[in-house]
């Protein structure tokens, strides 16, 4: 028997006795924000309100988008999301999207929160797209409608896994 028949035949029976990565839990890495300063992968941000003009205009937008640079092929992603603060009452908007090299975009998951302070949630893991490449994964989080509520810091980070 040649070698490399010999070589494939104990990788079968490896992965048939267990013994392969076939079982393996996935590794995942977290993602590097784009525009971050590259010390740290996971984004602390506040909702503010909008700038409004001396005539009553609302300038600027209250929801936080932040985008995470996809570097290399996964097979899934998992998004997390942790309250630093938060106000009993209101409940704020979340929203996750999978960008691809073609321009287009998945939604992941659209929910309302009312999250405790210090209270962390994991979304996923979600597969990847067969046929797209992803680029970025964007994670939204918005304002809460009720005014009291703005201030809401809130951290967030996304992994890949392969």
């Amino acid at each position: 028997m040649s070698l490399t028949r010999l070589t494939a035949a104990g990788f079968a029976l490896g992965v048939a006795l267990g013994g392969g990565s076939a079982g393996a839990a996935p590794t995942c890495t977290f993602l590097q924000p784009v525009g971050g300063n590259g010390s740290s992968r996971i984004v602390s941000k506040s909702v503010g309100a909008a700038k409004v003009t001396p005539i009553g205009m609302a300038l600027g937008r209250t929801n936080w988008n932040t985008d995470f640079l996809v570097d290399q092929p996964y097979t899934s992603f998992k998004f997390f999301f942790t309250a630093n603060s938060s106000d009993p009452k209101a409940k704020y908007p979340v929203e996750a999207y999978m960008k691809f090299s073609d321009g287009s975009s998945l939604q992941m998951f659209n929910t309302q929160l009312n999250p405790p302070m210090g209270t962390g949630k994991m979304f996923g893991p979600f597969a990847s797209v067969p046929g797209k490449q992803a680029t970025q994964m964007n994670f939204k989080v918005g304002a809460s409608k009720d005014p009291g509520a703005l201030g809401f810091s809130y951290r967030i980070s996304v992994q890949g896994c392969r």
